[in-house]
Order: C-alpha cells, then structure tokens, then sequence
C-alpha cells in the first residue's frame, strides 16, 4: 500500500490518514458533510460553503472533471474537500480540467481515502467542529494546539460578496431585479432572467439609496455563508424594504427576513446539505425534495407576533423552511429551489416572485 501523504485531525482528537489532492497546503476549517450524490462542482463553487470543509458521503468523486459552464460562482472559495476515492482520469467529453488542477490553481487542499461513512457518523453524534488537513507527518498535538487556537471567521459575506454592481440581461425583459449578493449562486439568477429578469447584482453592503435608484419591480436576498447575524446591513435593508416593493429570500436571505422581522436563528448541530430533504408546504400540503446547504436556522417559536406565516417544515427534524408576510409582498425559503445540484421540485417559486412583481407593477 502506498505511504499515506495526508491526514485530517479533528477537534476531538480523531486522525484519519489519506492521500492528497489538489493544493499542497495545511488549512483549518470547520468540517460539515453533504449527502448529494451528483453535482461536486457545483458543490465546490457554492459560496455559502466558503470556509468549510466538505465530507462527500458518494464515494466517488472526480470522475466527470469539471467544466466552464457548470461554475456556481466566478471563484470556487470551499475550505477543502475530503472523499472516499478521488478519481484524476475522468470520462466526460464535457470536462476542461480535472478537479485536483482546479484546488491547486486556487489553493484549496482535498484529501482522498478517507473513510467518509465514519466520519458523517461523528459528525452527526457530535455536531459539526474544527478540523484540519495537514502533513501525515503531523504530531497530533501540535495539530490540536493549532485547531484550538484557529478562531472561525465571521467575515465570510464580506469575502464572496461582489464590490461592485454587475448586470445579467434578457432579451424582452418584463421585470428589473435588484439581487443583494450575499454569495449568490449563478443558477439563481439563470431562474429569473429565464422568467423574463433583468437582473443586477449588488454588494451586500449598498445603501437602500442606491437599490431604490435601479427602479426594481423586486428585491432578491441570496444565499450565503456563515451566521447571518453578521450581516446586520442586509438585515437593516430588508426592515427598512418590506412593505414597499416585492422580496425573495433563499437560504441566508431567508434567515435575515426572520431576522428583520423580529424572529431568531440559531446554529445546527450538523446543518442541512444535499438534495433530498423532503419539506412540506404548509399552504397546499404538497411534499416536495429539496436541495439545501445550510448551518443555521430560524427558530419557529420565535416567529409568534412577528407577522411572519410559517409556510414550510422539514419532515426529517421539523426546522422551519419558509415564512411569508402577505402583507408586506415578501416570502423566503431555507432550500434552494434553483437547485444546481439537486431536485427540482420547487423551481415554482421563482413563478410566484413572478406573479408578486407582476402584480405590484399593475397596482
């Protein structure tokens, strides 16, 4: 058997030795896992997994390389990637480079042979932690000293958020969009300009003044990563939009409605990510799979005298997965529906900002 080269150090104090890919570096990050079984590139290059390390619990990993168009953000910025089996030979007529080419161009560090169905376990007993992939060679003590003296960042919105205004355009356009980019996946705007969007995409943190100054038809909040009590600005912003124009909120755009509201959040113990969690539509009884990355949620107690209406649950731990104002012309979910990767249950509800719009420009 090969020398491993490789190895990742848990904050409890786990080792599990493997072999590298990709950049040839030391990180420490937090360590979350996703059940999708397609889909690594775009997992990959979802902002809201910027400073993570991510478990892939489908074994195989690499074997369609990656391709231009299938990008979910200009820059991938996951902390890492950790897999059961690494392929560097892929077989798709599709793919430009192979995935290990992508982490050492951007230096991100993966690590292959790991046994990923024990790891999930822990990570499900204990809850997410501090992890580190270092050098095989590591002693664990002075990999436990620097986990435990590795703070988090809280800065990840600032990191991925776009610095200036940028602009997707379609043909015969019915209504402008102005989508507050808190790490916006590409297939979220792809939805609306296929639905007849202009849409522009601004920093997280622009002024009410200069969104207003655009003259959307509707506000989108994007996903993102990290806590969204770190974004007090885009909070701010949405208190001081409701009631005014039509918004959307997915993922951490729908936790900061809570938040504007009045509601809670708080931290999971291992979070939601992959494409099959089934939610139900309080509204209509309807079940549909979802697609979802998320760490925090909104806490449903909270949402009592807020005006919010708990529209959707999870059936797997009922958290909360949508809230709607009728009154204000605003509505979130915790799920992706634009999926990229996963389900297309609830791509329906890009229709419904649709009607919203179109009946606030009627009015």
């Amino acid at each position: 058997m090969k020398p491993f080269t490789k190895k990742i150090v848990l904050e409890n104090g786990r080792e599990f030795y493997g072999y590298g890919f990709g950049a040839d570096c030391e990180a420490v990050h937090e360590i979350v896992f996703n059940t999708s079984m397609v889909g690594y590139q775009e997992i990959i290059s979802d902002p809201s997994y910027t400073g993570q390390m991510v478990v892939m619990t489908y074994p195989l990993i690499g074997n369609y390389g990656t391709a231009e168009e299938d990008y979910e953000s200009k820059f991938p910025s996951i902390g890492g990637l950790i897999v059961r089996e690494y392929n560097d030979i892929p077989s798709n007529f599709r793919y430009t480079r192979t995935l290990h080419e992508v982490f050492e161009e951007l230096s991100i560090p993966g690590i292959s042979g790991i046994d990923t169905r024990a790891l999930t376990r822990i990570i499900r007993d204990e809850g997410s932690q501090k992890v580190m992939l270092t050098d095989a060679s590591t002693p664990l003590d002075e990999a436990l000293e620097r986990i435990r003296a590795c703070e988090l960042p809280h800065d990840q919105v600032s990191r991925v958020s776009c610095k200036k205004r940028w602009f997707s355009r379609t043909p015969n356009h019915r209504f402008d969009v102005v989508a507050i980019d808190c790490g916006i996946k590409y297939n979220i705007i792809r939805c609306l300009n296929a639905r007849g969007c202009n849409v522009t995409v601004v920093p997280f943190d622009a002024s009410v003044e200069e969104i207003l100054a655009f003259r959307p038809d509707g506000i989108f909040l994007s996903n993102g990563p990290g806590d969204p009590t770190d974004v007090e600005p885009v909070i701010e912003k949405v208190r001081r939009l409701r009631g005014r124009l039509p918004i959307f909120g997915i993922c951490m755009g729908h936790q900061m409605v809570a938040l504007a509201y009045g509601a809670r959040t708080f931290k999971m113990k291992f979070g939601h990510r992959g494409g099959n969690h089934p939610v139900k539509n309080l509204q209509t009884g309807k079940i549909e799979i979802t697609s979802q990355n998320h760490s925090f949620a909104v806490d449903i107690d909270s949402l009592q005298g807020t005006g919010l209406e708990l529209t959707h649950v999870n059936l797997l731990d009922n958290t909360a997965e949508g809230v709607e104002c009728k009154a204000d012309k605003v509505f979130s979910v915790q799920y992706h529906p634009e999926s990229a990767p996963g389900p297309q249950d609830s791509t329906g509800l890009f229709d419904k900002f649709i009607q919203m719009m179109e009946k606030y420009k009627n009015a």
